[in-house]
């Protein structure tokens, strides 16, 4: 007599918002998106990186969140897409134009269109939802705003734009803080706010972006730290960083000019007051201890796309246990 054979639990039909910056939150961004079913998840990108550069509005975070989910990114260089092609930048230069912001033929279609249509009038939060649908996202990709935040690095030699420092000066200056010009006078996409009050919003996913250049503009944003901490939905961050050190980008170096000891721990305590639950690397399984909310340790490194959804497994089921606990306590103190 054959076996009665396990019965599936029952796919999870709530809504989950994330929030990313660029390359590491776009692979857990991704990971969602496949174990979530289609448009149910929506990702709140950080657009404090976007900027002006020959005349085009480029918009790093949203950029690489589009190709990511679409199947279009770079798998080489984590930013850009696939295939790309390098005319325009030879041709650039040859006539002395700037050419320290690579834009590759195929990523300058994104920007010329983004631009002409910003010229037209339409919101960044319209064209995106426009673009992404054209290239077969279902995951809603939500600007964290409409209006201009711009991220700038204080440094020795004063306040430098962040593609300035980034892609410039490749991270070189000592960063001793960060100011998000523009911030307050800034608002939240409405629909993040919408999103927050829904009484069946599964969970809220901190994705393992920097939190000082990818998380906190977004966090800056008038009232939006405060209604995260108020929504019914557990508040999961997932750490960028393992065994002291970054998987990618400057987080580890920034930490550490800082003054700041780079390691899992730190992070947490840079969300204290906001996150219910934390997601670490097994390498800093030690540390768990040491939190005074719940944490789950799990391979946190995602090279894979089997790792980005055990990662994002792991998230969304320490999300679904805090809920089902008996109540949520967010974390006051970190190491």
């Amino acid at each position: 007599m054959a076996e009665a054979a396990t019965p599936l639990r029952p796919r999870d039909e709530r809504p989950v918002l994330a929030l990313s910056g660029g390359v590491g939150g776009a692979k857990l961004a991704l990971g969602l998106a496949r174990i979530l079913p289609p448009a149910k998840l929506t990702v709140v990108a950080n657009t404090g990186d976007d900027f002006e550069h020959l005349g085009l509005h480029i918009a790093p975070d949203l950029d690489t969140l589009t190709y990511v989910l679409a199947g279009l990114d770079n798998p080489e260089t984590g930013w850009g897409r696939r295939d790309e092609t390098w005319s325009f930048m030879a041709s650039l230069e040859e006539l002395g134009g700037e050419t320290w912001f690579r834009l590759g033929d195929r990523d300058l279609a994104m920007h010329v269109e983004r631009t002409r249509r910003r010229k037209r009038g339409e919101s960044l939060s319209e064209i995106t939802a426009d673009l992404t649908r054209r290239l077969g996202i279902a995951t809603r990709i939500l600007p964290m705003t409409d209006g201009c935040v711009s991220t700038r690095v204080r440094t020795p030699e004063g306040l430098i734009d962040f593609q300035h420092y980034f892609v410039g000066l490749k991270c070189a200056p000592p960063v001793s803080g960060f100011v998000f010009a523009g911030a307050d006078k800034a608002v939240p996409h409405p629909d993040i706010n919408q999103m927050l009050r829904r009484p069946d919003l599964r969970a809220i996913i901190i994705c393992p972006s920097n939190p000082f250049i990818s998380i906190d503009p977004i966090l800056a944003l008038p009232g939006l730290r405060e209604a995260l901490a108020a929504s019914r939905a557990p508040v999961i961050a997932v750490a960028p960083i393992i065994a002291g050190r970054a998987v990618k980008g400057p987080t580890a170096k920034m930490m550490s000019e800082l003054g700041l000891k780079v390691d899992a721990l730190t992070v947490a305590a840079h969300y204290r007051g906001l996150i219910d639950g934390y997601v670490m690397d097994d390498a800093d399984s030690r540390m768990a201890a040491m939190l005074d909310l719940p944490v789950e340790t799990t391979r946190t490194l995602m090279q894979s796309l089997e790792d980005r959804e055990h990662l994002a497994r792991v998230a969304l089921d320490l999300a679904d246990r805090i809920t089902a606990g008996t109540g949520m306590t967010r974390a006051t103190d970190a190491g």
